[in-house]
């Protein structure tokens, strides 16, 4: 399909904004330097003068997604940039779509803008062209993502992440801190730190001390949560390696001053697995730390990903990891079965399992997840939850609780939520009734 023409008023970008809410926040970095400059954001390819596409490219179904998504706008549009994580792979991209304007990889903003300018200069009025001080925002405008650090120093043999964003790069502290107090002075409730290492954070800067709000904070994990929890809002830790410096934050959960949430990728649980994976295996300190952490903070919730049919992994060493969900009683956990993504270490090592057989124990393990999940929620029916409203539909709010990220977690079904007058952004107090295998359900206090 032809190009539209391009607007002689206004210039008009599409966007499509695919992956990790890592790749969410490049996503809305871009949107706001795009809106200063007078660009007007359209919802729809047929309004679009350029469109951009963000891609993922981590595992393979993530490339497909991508590749899919650029098809469809070079189909509906015809003008193209492509930039995110599948950029890093550019012969993939132009054996593809030949006839995209341009393609860069991740957080190179000056690639992707510069590509705009090229396609559609802006013509930016000062007088028209806001932007709220909390720049643009592809949230809801009730939470945010907090980026603290990009890259990654591990070298986990099935992760290609540091190839494509590079080793850590840590966010000096009072840069973060005046972030988020912008954010909750714009209206956010709730912030969700992320980073690829959250619990590596400022490993690369040694630390360094910036002052905030007259006091020196170091630019650390534990520091910044310090600092977060004088916001007044929640705040909820992502991307979390089991260091043993985490004992350090429990207490702040357990004194309320930070979500008791801690997403942690455990990967396995067998120690010959997670050393052919790069992972840390001392699977007994961590089930130790564990049962240290809930005794400290009781309403603690532990979410995390696992990796089933990696190379070599026997049955075994499959039930070894049944043993440790039965053992460690998680609350949320995803999981996926292994995909060879192009340019992983861990492609090379002997004895790749079988699809079929990942597959089983793909089903096998959620099965016995889902057991562990459905019994863990039905343990709060008749408990009194704070919960922190997402949407109204119908006469049900739809709502949060502290165990609960969004999108990834589950909901709390507030079943006379218009009637109490709730609203997207409220917090309230949720008398919970009843829970299945993933969401609770009560009514407002």
């Amino acid at each position: 399909m032809p190009a539209p023409a391009a607007s002689s008023a206004n210039p008009k970008v599409g966007f499509v904004s695919l992956g990790c809410p890592k790749a969410l926040v490049d996503s809305e970095r871009i949107l706001t330097q795009l809106r200063v400059e007078g660009y007007e954001l359209v919802p729809s390819y047929d309004d679009a003068d350029v469109v951009v596409v963000n891609t993922c490219g981590f595992i393979d179904s993530a490339v497909a997604e991508s590749l899919d998504a650029i098809g469809e706008a070079m189909a509906e549009n015809g003008k193209v940039i492509v930039t995110g994580c599948l950029g890093k792979r550019e012969d993939v991209i132009r054996q593809a779509h030949p006839g995209v304007l341009s393609i860069s990889g991740p957080q190179d903003y000056d690639s992707v803008l510069g590509a705009v300018h090229a396609a559609l200069p802006p013509r930016h009025d000062p007088f028209i062209h806001l932007v709220p001080d909390t720049g643009i925002k592809l949230t809801p405008k009730h939470y945010a993502y907090l980026k603290i650090s990009e890259g990654c120093n591990h070298r986990c043999s099935f992760c290609i992440i540091p190839s494509m964003r590079g080793d850590l790069v840590s966010r000096p502290v009072d840069e973060v801190l005046r972030e988020a107090e912008k954010l909750t002075m714009g209206g956010v409730r709730e912030l969700l730190v992320i980073s690829q290492d959250t619990s590596a954070y400022g490993v690369d800067v040694r630390y360094a001390e910036r002052q905030w709000r007259g006091r020196a904070y170091q630019t650390r994990m534990k520091a910044l949560c310090e600092g977060l929890s004088e916001l007044g809002v929640w705040t909820r830790l992502h991307y979390v390696y089991p260091y043993p410096h985490v004992d350090d934050i429990i207490p702040l959960m357990a004194d309320g001053k930070l979500l008791p949430y801690l997403d942690i990728p455990f990967q396995h649980a067998s120690p010959r697995i997670l050393k052919l994976m790069k992972r840390p295996g001392a699977i007994d300190k961590t089930l130790q730390r564990i049962r240290r952490w809930r005794e400290a903070c009781p309403e603690l919730t532990i979410r995390s990903t696992f990796i089933v049919g990696f190379p070599g992994e026997t049955e075994a060493e499959f039930e070894e990891l049944l043993d440790f969900l039965d053992e460690a009683q998680l609350d949320r956990v995803g999981a996926f079965a292994y995909s060879p993504v192009d340019g992983a270490k861990a492609n090379d090592l002997p004895d790749p399992v079988d699809e079929a057989v990942k597959q089983e124990r793909l089903a096998r393990f959620m099965h016995r997840q889902a057991g562990i999940s459905a019994a863990r929620l039905e343990a709060k029916v008749g408990s009194v939850q704070r919960c922190l409203v997402d949407a109204i539909d119908g006469e049900l709010a739809i709502a949060r609780s502290m165990a609960d990220a969004p999108e990834i977690d589950g909901v709390v079904q507030v079943q006379d939520g218009r009637a109490a007058g709730l609203r997207p952004g409220d917090f309230a107090d949720i008398t919970i009734l009843g829970s299945d295998a993933h969401d609770l359900y009560g009514e407002a206090l």
